[in-house]
């Protein structure tokens, strides 16, 4: 079988995106091709999911990259040689206009934003279309992406936005995660009961917003009997100004993503 996909990049996404193409039909293994310098993390990948796994790009027609931001220059540059005709990238903050620049003229770029639940098929990935990029361009990304969670499709300048929330976002709930254990173990829960104890509420109440109709307000709200226990944690979050933090905070990633792209 020929290559259907040469993946740029052998790292957690570049690995969580090929494994998800694989198990959910999009291709054979044999249909995706992953590029990696490093020789044990070829040797890993091709023992692990029996992938063909190469050090430097050769000719393809489709290529994902899968790289820092700080790499996108260089996998350009070893892609001249070899221009492909689609592209797609998930560095941050890299727009389409500099890959465009970059790459052979009116080559098909798409912008994506994956998050790394798409490590177990759970990831929101947020599309946008370069110049050259066709309807049917985006619905081929979309059906690389689909493969790992769920997508949408945006307008470019609001991927900075985009990053700031989803692409950073896991980390967030897992320095909530951190910190909710660390708070019960100052109550005095071991670590086993504590971290079970979070891990499973993170969890619960993940896939309870998930599929609820209701805001998360009105969860929060559901949750919350007047001066219960929830509404003293909750005022202490107002007293802090817990809702400015998290504004401020994605702010900040926001902008960064717009720094790394400049």
């Amino acid at each position: 079988m020929a290559t259907e996909l040469m993946i740029v990049g052998g790292g957690k996404m570049g690995e969580a995106l090929a494994v998800g193409l694989i198990n959910a039909g999009w291709a054979e293994p044999t249909g995706i091709t992953v590029v990696e310098p490093i020789k044990e993390r070829r040797e890993e990948l091709g023992e692990t999911y029996g992938l063909r796994v190469i050090p430097s790009p050769e000719k393809a027609s489709d290529v994902l990259v899968a790289v820092k931001p700080n790499q996108i220059q260089t996998v350009c540059e070893l892609l001249s040689p070899i221009p492909p005709t689609r592209l797609i990238s998930i560095a941050a903050g890299v727009t389409t206009s500099t890959l465009e620049n970059l790459l052979l003229p009116e080559t098909r770029v798409i912008r994506v934003m994956p998050n790394t639940p798409a490590m177990i098929n759970e990831g929101m990935s947020v599309l946008s279309a370069g110049t050259y990029a066709s309807p049917d361009d985006i619905e081929w990304a979309i059906s690389i992406f689909a493969a790992v969670g769920k997508t949408t499709v945006i307008e470019e300048k609001l991927m900075d936005a985009v990053t700031g929330v989803s692409g950073s976002g896991p980390a967030y709930l897992f320095a909530l995660a951190e910190a909710m254990t660390n708070a019960g173990l100052n109550e005095g829960l071991d670590h086993g009961n504590a971290d079970l104890l979070v891990r499973q509420t993170l969890l619960g109440a993940a896939i309870l917003l998930a599929g609820s109709k209701e805001s998360p307000m009105e969860l929060r709200e559901a949750v919350t009997s007047p001066n219960g226990t929830t509404a003293a944690a909750l005022s202490v979050f107002e007293d802090r100004a817990f809702q400015d933090l998290i504004i401020d905070a994605i702010s900040a990633a926001t902008d960064r993503a717009g720094e790394l792209g400049s």
